[in-house]
């Protein structure tokens, strides 16, 4: 008789697991965000991996692992992380990702920024041949969002504002999120530097300058681990 196949909460929870072989112990390290690392947080809890701390890439994780005891410290306080840890929305067969979908993208690429690895941790669901069947999210100036429209529709996207209960979604960094549909991202590198040079661009979701080294992916057959 054949086992029954995992749910996309129960693959989570595997790679969620799995992650904490990748923190090593007195080790400063990153967390990300989004319901993936949410059981990641709740598991490093509960592991008794001694850390010297985390840097949160966002109120929301903050306020989770300090909850839990996990001493959280700002990126001031902190030269260099040994490790990041985060989901993804999208990841191709090179580690390029496309993330943002909680809307916390400039904080996740300047924490992954300072990682020496970033371990990215993923259901199947999320691994993709090219970027973009996910919408791009894009945190940008509020006054720019009409230009930038415009100028994704230039490149065949249709980019809309992210709304929460009928208002324009404000991210933690007081700015508002475009989602991007209709692109097909062939070149993650040159696409990124491309986007993040327009006028009014805080950050675009695209993680080809700090893509993973590691995923971390939850399968119907176990959790296999992806190194790029």
């Amino acid at each position: 008789m054949n086992a029954p196949t995992p749910t996309q909460d129960e693959l989570k929870a595997m790679v969620a697991q799995a992650a904490l072989a990748h923190v090593p112990p007195h080790a400063w390290i990153g967390v990300g965000t989004g319901s993936t690392v949410n059981l990641f947080i709740d598991a490093l809890g509960q592991s008794g991996i001694p850390i010297r701390g985390a840097v949160s890439s966002s109120v929301a994780s903050t306020e989770r692992m300090r909850a839990l005891g996990i001493p959280v410290f700002e990126t001031q306080e902190v030269e260099s992380l040994a490790v990041y840890i985060d989901g993804a929305d999208e990841i191709d067969p090179m580690g390029h990702m496309i993330k943002g979908g909680g809307a916390a993208l400039t904080r996740e690429k300047i924490v992954a920024a300072m990682a020496r690895e970033f371990v990215c941790i993923v259901d199947a669901s999320k691994r993709v041949e090219v970027l973009g069947q996910f919408p791009l999210p894009v945190e940008v100036i509020p006054m720019a969002a009409p230009m930038l429209i415009r100028r994704f529709a230039q490149l065949g996207g249709e980019a809309a504002l992210r709304l929460k209960d009928a208002q324009p979604l404000k991210t933690d960094n007081g700015q508002h999120i475009l989602d991007v549909k209709g692109l097909r991202i062939t070149h993650p590198l040159e696409f990124e530097d491309q986007v993040s040079q327009w006028p009014g661009v805080v950050t675009v979701g695209v993680f080809a300058h700090q893509k993973a080294q590691v995923c971390l992916m939850g399968t119907p057959t176990g959790v296999q681990t992806l190194r790029y």
